[in-house]
């Protein structure tokens, strides 16, 4: 069962423009910056009251975040929703006729655990699960 709305990602060229550019916008510094492996991509996270915003860069020419910001170009990128149990809900979900684009969750940034769901099936959002690791 979906929780709430964990985060909205924005795919971004220049982590650190971006981290100023939003410092100032929510006047708030960025509580996290890491980088994720798994994606290739570096992040940072902000909070405003109930609200996250995590920025994506890409830390390659060749990770999905570049390619997407080559096609799109900068701007929303995906929509995270917090899952109690990620596994049942990915189950539920593919049940559901979804397509996942992973079979197994794996981690994610934020120290999280995470699956994200096929933009085609899905009004093209691309629709982030993500699960607290504890």
């Amino acid at each position: 069962m979906f929780k709430n709305l964990e985060h909205i990602g924005i795919a971004v060229k220049d982590l650190e423009a971006s981290k100023s550019l939003f410092e100032k916008l929510l006047q708030v510094k960025s509580y996290k910056t890491e980088n994720v492996e798994s994606e290739n991509v570096s992040t940072a996270f902000f909070q405003s009251g109930e609200t996250k915003v995590e920025l994506v860069a890409s830390l390659s020419e060749d990770s999905a975040i570049a390619k997407y910001i080559a096609k799109k170009g900068e701007g929303i990128h995906h929509l995270a929703f917090a899952v109690a149990d990620i596994r049942a809900e990915m189950s539920r979900l593919k049940e559901e006729g979804f397509t996942l684009l992973q079979e197994e969750p794996k981690k994610g940034a934020d120290n999280k655990l995470v699956c994200f769901l096929h933009p085609k099936e899905t009004n093209s959002v691309l629709i982030e699960l993500c699960q607290e690791i504890g």
